[in-house]
Parts: structure tokens; sequence; C-alpha cells
């Protein structure tokens, strides 16, 4: 495999593989604590949600973007 290939598959292996991650700023933290345990885990399983979303959009972007540029000829 190529540099950058087994690169990228380390990092969405070491992406997938975080098993506890905490997406709360401070204020969501307080308000967080405030609400429970449970709403707290829904909360900041929504927050994570909502950040996968522009970081697929990119990463769909990137993916066409670097297909793309495989496909052209290269000039000499």
């Amino acid at each position: 495999m190529k540099k950058r290939q087994v690169l990228f598959l380390l990092m969405v292996i070491l992406a997938l593989s975080i098993s506890h991650t905490y997406a709360q700023c401070a204020m969501c933290t307080k308000t967080a604590s405030q609400l429970g345990e449970k709403p707290a885990l829904g909360l900041n399983n929504g927050i994570l949600y909502l950040m996968l979303t522009p970081f697929a959009v990119m990463g769909v972007i990137a993916y066409r973007w670097w297909k793309s540029e495989k496909e052209k000829p290269e000039e000499q």
C-alpha cells in the first residue's frame, strides 16, 4: 500500500476506536450536570452527531477531489 493510504487507514481506525469522547463546551457541561446522567449522555451524543455531519461532507468533497485528480493524466 502507498504511504498515504496507510496513513488514511490509520486515521480512520483511530477515529473509530475512540470509545468515550466528550464534546461539550463549558456551558453545555454545566447544563448537562444539572439535567442528570442520562440526559447528559443524550446531550453529549447529540453534540457528537451534529459534529460528524460537516466532517462527513468535507470527507466526501475531499474524496471526490482526490478521485478526479487521480484520473487526470500527468503533464510533463
